[in-house]
């Protein structure tokens, strides 16, 4: 089954920010970037569906080509990709006076947190980066697609479902580099929110982010770092305290002191993000975005 409609993009939408994100792995099985198009297999409640965005200055054009029923997660997925749940414009007017921030928002106009598709794909890809590089962290994150996924009828593979992953054992991913911790944190988490016992779609409507946060904290191989990326890029929660991210404690020590400052330590980073409160995650957004930017 198949389905189009378009979702209207905010004023000074940059697409480059979806294009980039979801175009990081170039032989990726599941995602595609050719110019202004993006396309992408996923499993949607057991279905293999494309989700398919041309972007445009104003709107961008959706299908949906499901090898089964149409789901309605499908169009929260591709608002997700879309980097549309969070409305930067809050943190944009925290900061107008902002020494460290105003400069930033002025040089990165359009900036967005750009999502997974779903909650369940941002939660394993956290797992899967969890203290390695990006390098290696996209060639595991192909591997657990080959390994869990299945096939579109498009000829993609799609990114898997809970069940899917349930279905592996330790040593599968073992035998494709994943480390013996990385392997049961993944399979524990599938199978959790396989059997029900973890419904990841409504945990944080249900329980709030604190709920949701000890909830998954709960669950073995799971830290605070994990919790908080799973919040930013899974649902879309604008007040994420990414101070256990390197990246954003470097970028900190660049903001504070130049480029030979010394980089925070984890509670240095958690106290200065907490002055931007509620509006964290664009805090943390615009940290990475500063990491190109030449030092003044």
């Amino acid at each position: 089954m198949s389905t189009r409609f378009a979702i209207a993009l905010p004023a000074g939408y940059v697409a480059a920010h979806a294009l980039a994100f979801h175009g990081r792995d170039a032989n990726g099985p599941a995602e595609r970037v050719d110019g202004m198009r993006i396309r992408k297999a996923i499993l949607l409640d057991g279905v293999p569906t494309l989700l398919d965005l041309t972007l445009h200055a104003e709107h961008a054009d959706c299908a949906v080509d499901a090898d089964g029923p149409v789901g309605a997660r499908a169009r929260a997925a591709l608002v997700n990709m879309l980097g549309l749940a969070i409305d930067p414009a809050p943190f944009t007017a925290m900061v107008a006076g902002d020494a460290l921030f105003a400069p930033l928002v002025r040089r990165h106009p359009g900036l967005r947190v750009i999502q997974a598709a779903t909650v369940f794909e941002a939660l394993t890809w956290a797992v899967i980066g969890q203290q390695i590089n990006l390098a290696f962290a996209i060639a595991l994150r192909r591997s657990f697609i080959e390994l869990a996924g299945r096939p579109h009828a498009s000829g993609m593979w799609c990114y898997p479902e809970a069940a899917d992953v349930a279905r592996l054992e330790a040593d599968q991913l073992g035998s494709r580099k994943f480390s013996r911790a990385k392997a049961e944190t993944l399979l524990r988490l599938a199978r959790l929110a396989a059997d029900g016992d973890l419904d990841l779609e409504r945990l944080l409507d249900e329980q709030g982010a604190a709920g949701a946060a000890e909830r998954l904290l709960a669950i073995k191989g799971i830290g605070p770092w994990t919790v908080n990326y799973a919040l930013l890029r899974g649902y879309g929660y604008p007040d994420c305290s990414l101070h256990g991210d390197v990246a954003v404690r470097n970028a900190i020590g660049r903001l504070l002191g130049g480029a030979d400052a010394p980089r925070p330590d984890l509670r240095e980073a958690e106290a200065f993000l907490q002055a931007y409160r509620p509006q964290r995650t664009m805090a943390a957004a615009y940290c990475w975005a500063s990491l190109g930017d030449p030092i003044d």
